[in-house]
């Protein structure tokens, strides 16, 4: 069974029930601040965490005095508005005694749906990552539509996890696991501890969400461990309104974990090899030497550039007689890696106007 003492990178989801209190709709401050002394205690132990978190439009809604019925959209809006700015503001009250940095970011379903939006969030969240600060991301309920939509914030982890590299998602419930059958209506049904294959029978067995402020079911869930553990990570649903969740389920508490398919990296890899290429990259013998060591490709050692691609479609890269060496995304468009091949990655900001990125194609990009 995965804890999470053997992950490196860990999302956590924290539901709009957990966060917010069903009957005055005021924030959960307690179970808040213990929340941050969980992701205190991974942090201090050199874990990467990322919180996926709903409960704007809970939080705003209250303040404007908007009815606990189902909002229009144009109110739901309002309420995130008011809502985003207040939830931002808590995990930050929450995790400074901690001396933990924290940002804001929000996405839309249209960030993962389209390549160069995908890149744009993979590299602020690896940027915020790697200078220590914890990600706190939200659905951007103020302008997403229905069609550009996650819908629940299950999904939204899973992707998160999936594009961060994460090696462990953990939802945190108002159950505390996957069961045979929903246990508030059938008694006998049964608790798995570990998934490692989700069949067609474990698909038949997920029912309908009760939660009055979430809109995720069992049924998101398994959606979301489905998208996890093909890309290389773990997930686990465990009960999360107790204080100190994380704590609990690394000591052992009721939950159900779904086994990851592979490694996330090779996943990743495995996913970009499969990519139907836009374009090509020649490189030079010194380039492809400095590919074969796991090194990402500089405009340097490009010799030749073919296609009209844009930033993140995915390149042929041949070598110097050329054979294909793999394949990988773009971090510019045709036009922009014409312009800089065979220069130093200091000469591109004077080449183009602007700093761009050292590299053309990031070896987290590239499946050779």
């Amino acid at each position: 069974m995965a804890t999470l003492t053997d992950a490196q990178r860990i999302v956590v989801k924290i539901g709009s029930a957990l966060l917010v209190d069903r009957t005055s709709g005021a924030l959960r401050a307690d179970w808040l601040r213990a929340l941050a002394a969980d992701v205190a205690w991974l942090k201090s132990m050199g874990k990467d965490v990322i919180l996926v978190s709903s409960g704007s439009i809970a939080l705003g809604r209250r303040v404007l005095g908007l009815e606990a019925q189902e909002l229009p959209l144009e109110q739901s809006q309002a309420a995130a508005a008011v809502g985003q700015i207040r939830l931002a503001g808590a995990y930050e009250e929450a995790l400074a005694p901690h001396e933990i940095t924290t940002a804001q970011v929000l996405v839309t379903l249209e960030d993962s749906a389209d390549r160069r939006r995908y890149l744009n969030s993979r590299a602020t969240l690896e940027t915020l990552i790697g200078l220590g600060v914890v990600p706190i991301v939200n659905e951007n309920d103020t302008i997403a539509t229905d069609e550009i939509r996650y819908g629940d914030n299950d999904r939204l982890a899973a992707q998160v996890a999936v594009t961060v590299g994460a090696d462990a998602l953990i939802l945190l419930s108002d159950v505390d696991g996957f069961y045979t059958a929903n246990p508030v209506l059938d008694p006998t049904a049964r608790r798995y501890d570990i998934i490692d294959r989700i069949t067609p029978e474990i698909e038949a067995m997920a029912g309908d969400g009760v939660s009055g402020l979430s809109k995720g079911g069992m049924i998101t869930k398994l959606l979301a461990a489905k998208m996890a553990t093909a890309a290389g990570c773990a997930m686990a649903i465990t009960e999360g309104s107790p204080n100190n969740p994380l704590k609990l389920l690394e000591n052992g508490a009721p939950s159900t974990w779904f086994t990851a398919q592979d490694d996330p990296q090779v996943a990743r890899k495995r996913w970009i090899a499969a990519m139907k290429t836009r374009g090509v990259v020649a490189v030079d013998e010194g380039a492809a030497r400095a590919l074969g060591s796991g090194k990402s490709l500089l405009p340097a050692g490009i010799r030749h550039i073919e296609g009209d691609f844009g930033r993140g479609d995915p390149l042929a890269i041949l070598g110097p007689d050329g054979r294909k060496l793999g394949q990988g995304l773009s971090r510019y468009t045709a036009e922009e890696a014409s312009a800089i091949k065979g220069c130093q990655s200091t000469e591109i900001e004077a080449i183009l106007g602007y700093a761009g990125r050292a590299a053309v194609i990031h070896r987290d990009d590239m499946a050779l």
